[in-house]
């Protein structure tokens, strides 16, 4: 498909905001959650969300390889139907646990961690794939990510306001309803990709093993893979974190969706310009771009104390803005690589498979290591010791801005730019 409407682009994109809805509050709210309802300890809750996500992280390429040997015809749309009831299941039960969880709140944790993982695998992975095979023109591209990551940050933006003005009963309602809306319009009115023929899924389909790893035949999608699994841990941590340090290192708790909403309109509005910026110099160099914002804003943060909240607006708005090129361009990017290797209408679900795999690695360690970490450094929830507090603002600012430095390192290296 060469040319693709903005109305098209809409109904395709519009599904990623039902995807934020989910996806942010388990990254962001389940710890705390569960610490306060449960008492569960900082270890037990990284130790879930650790296997859950190592669990869930290598079903993925299997999935990505399932999705590519779907019959002919049949295209992505029984995939994204079959994730909405996990998807349903799985966030209701997280956030609102019977009262049998109560006698044993980890296993009620994990298994509904599990439950949202597995319904949002099968979604993300053909979602995504079935954009990558829509278009290969670079401006289309960048565009398409754009409309599919904006979607997915106004979902963001609302489950970061939402709990600050009513209880979050309301935020699994609206996650449901938009949920469906969404589905709908997109299996009914949003651009078809060409399915493979027969014949192809036969031949990519037979050795599974190989299809699991075909991706990384490609020397560019090597390149392209270490970038995007280390700077992704570089976001991972702040997002572990967020909560432990507006509400301790900052002092100030009540503004934390107020600092969430800014940092996503940031990223929102900004993404009119790094399209516009990919089209010029390409994905690559944009992407660099938006990699030396978010690492002089965010250091800044090292250096905030209590009651910083003017400082913390600013940075949260910068590296806001720096947000939308890490959402818009890497699955461009990726869209590119794949057909540089000559394998759209083959194997998209391989590649984004193994892309799922390494962003749920990235939030597996970040939530598995930095948790337990901070916790033997003398961080514990609550705490005023200078010491507690020191080691959460390295672990919040210092390292991500490190890794991050180093990931756009590897970009500028990288053979990305003749794709």
């Amino acid at each position: 498909m060469k040319t693709l409407s903005n109305p098209a682009l809409f109904f395709y994109g519009l599904f990623g905001l039902p995807l934020a809805l989910v996806a942010l509050p388990v990254y962001v709210y389940v710890p705390q959650f569960y610490a306060a309802k449960f008492g569960l300890s900082l270890t037990l809750i990284g130790s879930a969300l650790l296997i859950a996500r190592l669990l869930d992280a290598f079903i993925d390429p299997a999935m990505g390889a399932w999705i590519d040997r779907r019959q002919h015809g049949s295209g992505f749309q029984r995939f994204i139907l079959l994730s909405l009831p996990l998807l349903v299941v799985g966030f209701v039960a997280l956030f609102h646990p019977l009262s049998m969880a109560s006698a044993q709140p980890f296993l009620w944790f994990l298994s509904s961690l599990m439950v949202v993982y597995l319904g949002f695998s099968l979604a993300i992975i053909a979602y995504q794939s079935w954009g990558a095979a829509l278009t290969q023109a670079r401006e289309l591209r960048s565009r398409l990510s754009a409309y599919r990551e904006a979607s997915g940050l106004v979902g963001v933006i609302i489950a970061a306001a939402l709990p600050a003005f009513v209880d979050i009963s309301w935020l699994t309602l609206v996650f449901i309803v938009t949920l469906f809306a969404s589905a709908y319009l997109l299996l009914r009115h949003a651009p078809q990709a060409a399915s493979q023929s027969p014949s192809s899924t036969q031949t990519h389909g037979a050795s599974q093993p190989r299809s699991l790893l075909a991706p990384f035949r490609s020397n560019c999608f090597r390149w392209l893979f270490a970038v995007f699994l280390l700077n992704g841990i570089a976001a991972a941590i702040p997002a572990t974190l967020f909560l432990f340090f507006t509400n301790d290192r900052l002092a100030l708790p009540q503004y934390a969706g107020l600092f969430l909403v800014l940092y996503f309109i940031a990223a929102a509005l900004s993404m009119p310009l790094w399209v516009a910026l990919a089209k010029r110099y390409g994905e690559q160099r944009a992407w660099l771009i938006g990699m030396a914002l978010a690492i002089a804003a965010f250091v800044w943060a090292y250096t905030l104390g209590s009651g910083a909240i003017a400082g913390f607006s600013v940075i949260c708005i910068l590296s806001g803005f720096a947000l939308g090129a890490d959402l818009a361009l890497p699955p461009a990017l990726l869209a590119a690589v794949i057909g540089h290797a000559n394998d759209i209408g083959k194997r998209e679900g391989a590649y984004f498979g193994m892309w799922n795999w390494a962003t749920k690695m990235n939030l597996a360690l970040a939530a598995g290591i930095s948790l337990p970490l901070l916790e033997v450094l003398g961080y514990k929830t609550g705490t005023t010791d200078a010491q507690g507090l020191h080691a959460l603002a390295i672990g919040y600012a210092l390292l991500p801005c490190l890794l991050k430095t180093l990931a756009a390192i590897l970009l500028w290296r990288a053979p990305l730019s003749h794709i």
